[in-house]
């Protein structure tokens, strides 16, 4: 049985995340996707909350599974029993930093191999990151998330949102009137 690794910080899961998901699923027995406490990074959503969003993406699909994360990716990718790293490539930034990464994985462990998945040409140019700061301005993200992500991703935003509108509504209350 062929299983491979999809590790990442999934802050939010978005449908290019889901694409290569799905896009690795046939390529393999089974799929592990391991959702990365990432300590340096402050996300959006807790690791629990990541790891309830992505298994809700993947209930239908009875080969792929998702675990936390925390320390090594090829450490994790052993005990699981992950031949392969999957890796998603956006843009040649991306192939840059996967490329180290992959070089150093393998020098960690040769047994284990990196697959790079190209990005479909329309999840090409979104990151995380941008979905994020577009949803805290209140942009609909339905384009670029699933429903239930862009949903949630609203919900965890609005207060930053309000919080925002109420200092202007107090600042342009402050401010006197010209005359």
């Amino acid at each position: 049985m062929r299983t491979a690794l999809y590790p990442g910080t999934f802050d939010p899961p978005t449908r290019g995340h889901l694409d290569v998901i799905r896009r690795a699923a046939r390529l393999f027995d089974e799929l592990v996707i391991a959702v990365a406490a990432h300590p340096t990074k402050q996300p959006v959503f807790s690791l629990t909350e990541r790891l309830e969003l992505v298994r809700e993406l993947v209930r239908e699909m009875p080969h792929v599974h998702v675990t936390p994360l925390e320390g090594m990716t090829v450490a994790c990718a052993k005990t699981v029993g992950a031949e392969v790293i999957v890796r998603g490539i956006r843009t040649l930034s991306d192939f840059d930093y996967e490329f180290q990464m992959a070089l150093a994985n393998r020098m960690l462990d040769e047994s284990v191999e990196t697959l790079f998945i190209l990005a479909a040409p329309e999840h090409s140019s979104i990151s995380s990151s941008l979905i994020k700061e577009a949803a805290s301005l209140g942009a609909d993200v339905s384009a670029f998330v699933p429903e239930s992500v862009a949903r949630r991703l609203h919900e965890k935003l609005r207060p930053q949102k309000q919080r925002r509108a109420e200092g202007e509504t107090l600042a342009s209350r402050l401010t006197p009137d010209a005359e």
